[in-house]
């Protein structure tokens, strides 16, 4: 009996010792979630300018660009793979991961090859440990991305994207992240980056007009110089949506956990009474039997 009850108090000061860790690492996730929510935030009037030049430029030239124009035939695509450095986020990391695998699926379902990129220690260590091939890896900092790494990002695939496909190249590029809607909702998506969609809108009165441009000194220099600056801001976007919606998750993972971990010693403590209080009664009975002993 004594042996069961020092079993409970160890539980016990073990899970009180990982509620506070639980609990620490849930405050740091709500003291860091403020400033990833206003880097989101901070990036957005930026990236709707440029998405919005490049729809202007694209729609209004007629101009064959390799970065706008659809290839008669892809044969190989790359995907970006955006999870977390670090885990005790939930199922941040495996709801990107689970999304990815049915994109390369189908990929691979339509013929195509599929060179991968991975962001986050998260997705090299899922890859290494099914012995899966990847063209590069970026790890540190998922929880704070810089604009130097998304710029790195950036260059890497659109200098493949330029490579022919017999010498290794791509012809067509996908980012999976996670998409940050609030702080109870946070959803694995796919964008394809290039070749640009060009989605004209509808003549609606509410419609924004696009400007007019005139092109000096010439359109095809104008792209060059606009689209790797439009990817970069694209993969950035992504990558402060994915900081933003990992440490949402972390906190709500943390929460939980602690929780869960308050209930445990609830039950452990019951548990403990409960056989202090046999042991107590086991004495008294010895006790009681043995004075009945002594008197008879």
């Amino acid at each position: 009996m004594g042996a069961q009850i020092r079993v409970y108090r160890q539980k016990i000061a073990s899970t009180t010792s990982m509620r506070k860790i639980f609990k620490a690492m849930e405050l740091i996730a709500t003291s860091r979630i403020g400033k990833a929510r206003a880097r989101v935030a901070a990036s957005q009037p930026y990236a709707r300018a440029i998405t919005r030049a490049v729809s202007a430029v694209a729609s209004q030239s007629q101009v064959e660009h390799p970065l706008t124009t659809e290839p008669a035939q892809v044969r190989r695509a790359a995907v970006v793979v955006m999870t977390a450095d670090r885990g005790l986020a939930g199922a941040y990391s495996a709801s990107v991961l689970k999304q990815a695998e049915g994109l390369i699926e189908l990929l691979h379902s339509e013929g195509k090859d599929v060179k991968t990129y991975l962001v986050g220690r998260k997705a090299q260590a899922y890859f290494d440990f099914r012995s899966r091939p990847y063209a590069r890896v970026w790890t540190g900092g998922t929880d704070a991305p810089e604009f130097a790494t998304a710029q790195e990002v950036s260059k890497v695939i659109l200098d493949d994207f330029a490579t022919d496909f017999e010498e290794g190249g791509v012809e067509e590029i996908h980012v999976v992240y996670t998409r940050f809607k609030s702080m109870v909702t946070q959803e694995p998506t796919v964008v394809r980056l290039l070749p640009l969609e060009v989605v004209e809108e509808e003549n609606t009165p509410e419609a924004e007009i696009l400007p007019l441009y005139d092109f000096e000194p010439e359109t095809e220099q104008v792209l060059d110089s606009l689209l790797p600056r439009y990817i970069e801001s694209r993969i950035f976007a992504a990558m402060l949506q994915a900081a933003a919606s990992e440490l949402a998750a972390r906190q709500r993972a943390m929460k939980s956990a602690g929780d869960n971990a308050t209930e445990l010693i609830k039950k452990y403590t019951r548990l403990r009474n409960t056989a202090r209080q046999a042991e107590i009664t086991q004495e008294l009975t010895e006790i009681v039997a043995g004075a009945d002993a002594l008197a008879s």
